[in-house]
C-alpha cells in the first residue's frame, strides 16, 4: 500500500460534479490517505470527509440562480460578468490559500475538477506539488481550447491579478498550460469516448462514475408517496440538481409525458410547471439508484450522472439537451442507439420520442457490457495513488523565486517549520 498522503481535492458545480469527488475521497481515505474536500458549503453535510467551504449556503444559492444566465452569453450574461457578479476571482484566491495552508511538503497531492479548479493548478506551481485534473464529461476536454482562449482574453486580467498575488508569472500560453497537469483523468469509458470527438492520448479514461455509491448501503429512503407512484411504472423526469437549464426544459418534458404517469424530480420548486397535469407527481429529490430500475423510461437533460445511472439500469432514455456538456453526451448516446435525442427546436416531439423508446425492444442488446458504475471512481483512485507514490512523483526543487513567493503565503508556524 502507498504510504499515507495528504490529498487535497477541489470541485465546483452541483451533484454530478461534486458527489463523484465525495466518492473518490471516501475511497482514497479508506486506503489510508488524509483527504480534504474543498467545495460549496451545502455539500459539507453530504460527505464524511474533512471539508473546507469556499462559500456560504446563501452565496451558493445566488451563484446557482445566476448560472441560468450562462445559457445566453451576451452582454451582462458574459463569463466575465458571471465571474465578477459571483466573486469567483476572490474565490480562486481563497481556494489557493486553503491549499497552501493545508499543504505538507513532499506528502501532498492536489486533485481538481478539470477546467474550473484552476486553484489546484496555480497552487501546484507555487508549491511544487503533483497535480491531477479530473474531467467528469468529454465536453470539458473538447472545450479546453475555447476555455483557454477565454481565460487568456476575457478573463485574463482577473487571473493575472490572482497569479501576481501568489507570486506567479502571467500565463502567456493558455493552451499549453491547460495540458500541463501531471495526470489527466476522464470519468467515462473508452466506448463512450469513441462515439464522439476523441480525448487526447494523455487522458486516462477510467469509466463512468455515478454520483451515488453503488457498492454501499441502499442510501436515502424513498420520500412519502414515491413507493405508491412507482407501482405504476411511471416515467421519470429530471433536469439535474442545478439551474443552468433551458427555461423550456421542464415544460417540454411535462407536456411530452402528459397522459402517462410520471415522477418529476426538481429540487427548485419555482421551476416546477404549474399546474401539473394529472398523473405527474413532483418530488424535490429522489434516490436514483433505487428509482431508475423501477421506471419505464427517463426524460432528462443529458447530465452524465443521470445517463450513467439510466444505462446501468437499462432504462430507456429521451434526452432534451441544451447547453454545457449535454448535447455532446446526448449525441454520443443517440449515435450508439442508446437514447433518443431532441435538440430544443424539436422538443415538441417529446411525446413521440418517448413512445418510440418505450416500444424499442432492442435496447438491452445494444447496451455495452462494461457499465459498472463504480469503475470510474475505483480507476481514478488507483491513478491518484500512483501519483501519490513518492517513487513516481519526483519534482524539481523550488526556485529561489518560488520559495520567496510561497513564504509570503505561509502561516508563521509554517515559516518556522516548513
Amino acid at each position: 500500500m502507498v504510504r499515507v498522503t495528504r490529498i487535497l481535492m477541489v470541485t465546483h458545480g452541483t451533484d454530478g460534479d461534486v458527489l463523484p469527488f465525495v466518492r473518490l475521497g471516501a475511497l482514497l481515505r479508506a486506503a489510508g490517505h488524509e483527504i480534504t474536500l474543498v467545495s460549496h458549503a451545502p455539500y459539507r453535510d453530504r460527505c464524511d470527509l474533512d471539508f473546507a467551504a469556499i462559500d456560504t449556503p446563501e452565496e451558493f444559492a445566488r451563484h446557482q440562480a445566476d448560472t441560468a444566465h450562462l445559457m445566453d452569453t451576451r452582454g451582462e450574461s458574459s463569463w466575465l460578468g458571471f465571474y465578477l457578479r459571483n466573486g469567483l476571482f476572490e474565490q480562486l484566491r481563497r481556494e489557493s490559500q486553503i491549499l497552501i495552508d493545508a499543504h505538507r511538503p513532499g506528502e501532498t497531492v492536489l486533485v481538481g475538477r478539470h477546467t474550473s479548479a484552476v486553484s489546484v493548478r496555480f497552487a501546484a506551481e507555487l508549491l511544487g506539488a503533483p497535480v491531477a485534473w479530473v474531467a467528469v464529461s468529454p465536453i470539458q476536454v473538447m472545450s479546453a481550447r475555447l476555455a483557454a482562449h477565454m481565460y487568456g482574453a476575457e478573463l485574463a486580467p482577473g487571473f493575472a491579478a490572482a497569479r501576481a498575488e501568489l507570486g506567479l508569472p502571467e500565463v502567456t500560453d493558455w493552451p499549453k498550460w491547460f495540458a500541463g497537469a501531471d495526470l489527466d483523468i476522464g470519468l467515462w469509458p473508452g466506448w463512450f469516448d469513441r462515439a464522439g470527438a476523441r480525448s487526447p492520448a494523455r487522458f486516462a479514461l477510467t469509466g463512468f462514475a455515478v454520483p451515488d455509491d453503488e457498492t454501499g448501503p441502499a442510501g436515502e429512503e424513498l420520500p412519502p408517496g414515491a413507493e405508491e407512484a412507482l407501482a405504476e411504472r411511471p416515467v421519470l423526469i429530471s433536469g439535474g440538481t442545478g439551474r443552468m437549464l433551458n427555461a423550456r426544459f421542464y415544460e417540454a418534458a411535462v407536456e411530452g409525458c402528459a397522459g402517462r404517469p410520471a415522477l418529476l424530480a426538481v429540487p427548485h420548486e419555482d421551476l416546477v410547471p404549474q399546474p401539473l397535469p394529472p398523473g405527474i407527481t413532483w418530488f424535490p429529490r429522489l434516490p436514483f439508484r433505487q428509482v431508475m430500475p423501477r421506471v419505464s423510461a427517463v426524460v432528462h437533460h443529458g447530465g452524465i450522472g443521470t445517463l450513467t445511472r439510466a444505462l446501468a439500469a437499462g432504462t430507456p432514455q429521451v434526452v432534451l439537451a441544451d447547453g454545457a456538456d449535454r448535447p455532446d453526451n446526448a449525441a454520443r448516446l443517440a449515435r450508439l442507439g442508446l437514447a433518443a435525442w431532441l435538440p430544443p427546436a424539436r422538443w415538441g416531439e417529446t411525446a413521440a420520442a418517448l413512445g418510440g423508446v418505450l416500444a424499442d425492444r432492442g435496447l438491452a442488446g445494444r447496451l455495452p457490457g462494461d457499465l459498472d458504475p463504480s469503475a470510474g471512481i475505483e480507476g481514478a483512485a488507483r491513478l491518484i495513488e500512483n501519483l501519490a507514490d513518492p517513487a513516481r512523483r519526483a519534482r524539481p526543487a523550488l526556485t529561489p523565486h518560488q520559495r520567496l513567493a510561497l513564504r509570503k503565503h505561509l502561516s508563521t508556524a509554517k515559516r518556522d517549520h516548513p
